[in-house]
């Protein structure tokens, strides 16, 4: 299903705070070799990794300063 993933990001609002959202994502997904520590998504502070010791892929929460990206954009836009 995935073909050789190397990770999954969870990034954002909704990525970066929700442990729930993240759980709900991963769940059953050990057939791909993909593995959540549930202590680690529990203390995420910042930018984390979350998988397991044991998992194939990766997961990582990477913080994101989406207004800064958007200002950016803007600028681009503008000039």
């Amino acid at each position: 299903m995935l073909n050789g993933a190397d990770a999954i990001v969870f990034t954002g609002g909704i990525g970066e705070n929700s442990k729930r959202v993240r759980r709900d994502v991963c769940a059953d997904m050990d057939y791909v070799g993909l593995k959540l520590d549930e202590t680690r998504n529990q203390q995420v502070d910042g930018e984390e990794k979350l998988s397991a010791d044991d998992s194939r892929i990766d997961i990582w929460v990477v913080p994101t300063n989406e207004e800064v990206v958007v200002a950016r954009q803007t600028v681009a836009a503008i000039q």
